[in-house]
């Protein structure tokens, strides 16, 4: 890669994969010796590092209007999930017009939880009850993006918000500029207060999630110097005085009003507060986002999504637009359940040697190109989130591939596992420094993750977050050799 000087990039544009990105004269990219300082001086950063770029990841109108689709769409999937998944439970019909009964859908949303959460989540002051955040994972592929999970409990909220204000320095166009995040995040949280005047809100970081910690902790303390009564604390932190739970502010014992759960539901037995929690809320003297309904959190509803039965289900439930965006967007997926057919039978499920499979271990004689495929485990486990239990067929050996296979296959009457076609994401180019003074065209792969903050029945975009990663890393994430950037709106 040749290297060249950064003056070279006039303030007017530059180029981006082969296009020429247009910027306003008056906005030049950022320094080198900047973006150092500031990611030094900040706590949330300690130990970490990765590629510096001078330019915000460019989004056209066209590209933010199709992310913008989608995060309502995200919210919509999550409404009917919640009828399909009630419904399931109840032994109640799906459909209007249809003797349409799926409690196996209940089974799999269900399985390997304990029976307090699963009562919990489907308990009658729990329902309606929906996630603040909800974060699409997209690449950007050939044909468009690829949305291949939902988080709602996602980190990198105040890596995004940070990024933001630092690029907003020199660029207008950043999309959620400024401090948008942090003014939209409280909003949504201190909606949900009993009393909006002054809510206090606690942000609760358990220790399987201590990597997202310094990013909470400088949310809260950016939170305080505008006024807001927010703090991220343990959840050792939170004890109850009576029926209210509270946390200690000064040394003086405050009424939490609000509480941001940044912890997984499977870690809940790990955390002797978790009594508390349950408690507060069937009394109602707290609200806790995003709600603990475990049936939110799993990577198999978008198998779900594909399913055959189910194409009914969310034709009527889901806004026509919607629909359609999920259904160009979602992978196609399947759930990895291990059960035994009859005879006649044959799965739902990629092909082999141009055949159907009747078992999911007939997936280990697949050819190289028919492994074009990701497993991942559905959620409620400690490897559920971050890529670790991520195998990627096609760039891995036979051997780990049948490891793979067998390792769902076992764990499937606790730990569901989903299978997911993969769509390659696309080259592109973009500048990152070399050393201080220079900066090379880098070539990469890109996931965006667009931050949607729920207020009501809307879906706002707050900021997206790009991962630009080497060409030859197949999956993508945030590592030493990526960029991590904001995203700036350009002209189509």
């Amino acid at each position: 890669m040749v290297a060249c000087r950064l003056p070279h990039f006039p303030k007017q544009g530059y180029k981006h994969g082969g296009v020429k990105v247009i910027l306003p004269r008056e906005q030049s990219g950022h320094s080198y010796h900047r973006l150092k300082e500031s990611f030094k001086a900040t706590p949330m950063f300690e130990d970490k590092t990765w590629k510096l770029s001078p330019h915000a990841w460019p989004i056209t109108q066209s590209e933010l209007d199709e992310i913008n689709l989608l995060g309502q769409a995200c919210l919509d999937f999550h409404k009917a999930l919640e009828i399909l998944y009630l419904r399931s439970s109840d032994g109640k019909k799906l459909l209007r017009n249809k003797d349409l009964i799926a409690s196996w859908v209940a089974d799999y949303l269900d399985r390997g939880k304990p029976h307090h959460l699963i009562r919990h989540g489907c308990c009658k002051f729990s329902r309606g009850q929906l996630p603040s955040v909800i974060r699409p994972d997209l690449l950007l592929t050939d044909s468009g993006f690829a949305l291949t999970e939902i988080d709602s409990v996602p980190g990198g909220i105040g890596l995004t918000a940070f990024l933001n204000q630092l690029y907003s320095e020199v660029n207008d166009n950043v999309i959620g500029r400024g401090d948008l995040i942090l003014g939209r995040f409280y909003q949504a949280l201190a909606a949900k207060a009993p009393d909006k005047h002054a809510p206090l809100i606690t942000i609760v970081v358990s220790d399987e999630a201590a990597t997202y910690r310094p990013e909470m902790v400088w949310i809260c303390e950016e939170m305080q110097k505008q006024g807001k009564r927010v703090y991220c604390c343990h959840p050792d932190d939170v004890y109850p005085l009576g029926d209210v739970l509270h946390v200690s502010i000064d040394g003086n014992p405050e009424k939490v009003d609000v509480i941001y759960r940044f912890f997984e539901l499977f870690d809940l037995p790990n955390l002797k507060t978790t009594p508390y929690f349950f408690e507060a809320l069937k009394q109602e003297v707290v609200e806790l986002t995003p709600p603990m309904r475990a049936f939110q959190e799993e990577k198999l509803s978008l198998g779900l999504f594909h399913h055959g039965m189910l194409k009914d289900f969310w034709r009527e439930n889901l806004p026509k637009r919607s629909l359609s965006a999920l259904a160009k967007t979602i992978p196609k997926s399947w759930v990895m359940d291990h059960t035994p057919l009859p005879p006649t039978a044959v799965l739902d499920g990629p092909l082999v040697g141009g055949q159907p499979i009747r078992e999911w271990s007939d997936l280990s004689e697949a050819s190289k190109k028919e492994r074009n495929l990701i497993i991942k485990i559905s959620g409620f486990h400690e490897t559920a989130w971050g890529a670790r239990s991520v195998i990627f067929g096609s760039d891995s050996s036979k051997e780990e591939w049948r490891e793979g296979i067998e390792q769902a296959v076992q764990m499937s009457g606790s730990h569901l596992h989903v299978l997911q076609e993969y769509r390659k994401p696309k080259r592109f180019t973009h500048p990152v420094f070399a050393d201080p003074e220079n900066t090379f065209e880098m070539q990469g792969r890109l996931r965006l993750c667009p931050y949607f903050f729920v207020q009501g029945d809307k879906a706002e975009l707050v900021g997206i977050l790009a991962t630009f990663c080497p060409a030859d890393k197949k999956i993508i994430h945030g590592m030493r050799d990526a960029a991590m950037l904001p995203c700036q709106l350009v002209a189509d």
